[in-house]
């Protein structure tokens, strides 16, 4: 059966995104990309990421949250498959270079990102 094998990353609106970066990269040391997150290695596959966005992100809907949960799997469509059997449909798909995503919505109204590392 397919199954979630951790948390992917953590996402959140910032008024100052800027800010956010420079004081986790000073006090904690993040190493913070070129595109704005951070990212450590998975023990198993992929990587987690610590990402801020700009508070005014249309990023998380249709979440009203100001956060976002990722969550790493291992096969995407059989997690969506099993999803569709408990009556949650996704509210978006992607493919890119990397991974595949999908977004799905929890019963607190929270976007939840499913992600399956390429490669």
């Amino acid at each position: 059966m397919a199954k979630i094998l951790g948390l992917g990353g953590i996402f959140f609106k910032a008024a100052d995104p800027e800010g956010v970066k420079a004081w986790y990269a000073r006090v904690l040391g993040f190493d913070i990309t070129d595109w704005g997150g951070a990212m450590f290695a998975h023990p198993a596959t992929g990587h987690t990421t610590w990402a801020p966005f700009s508070a005014d992100t249309t990023y998380f809907e249709p979440s009203t949250a100001s956060f976002m949960i990722n969550l790493i799997v291992d096969d995407i469509d059989g997690v969506l498959a099993h999803a569709r059997d408990e009556g949650v449909e996704p509210t978006g798909r992607m493919d890119e270079s990397y991974g595949r995503f999908a977004w799905i919505m929890d019963p607190a109204g929270i976007k939840v990102e499913l992600y399956q590392p390429l490669g």
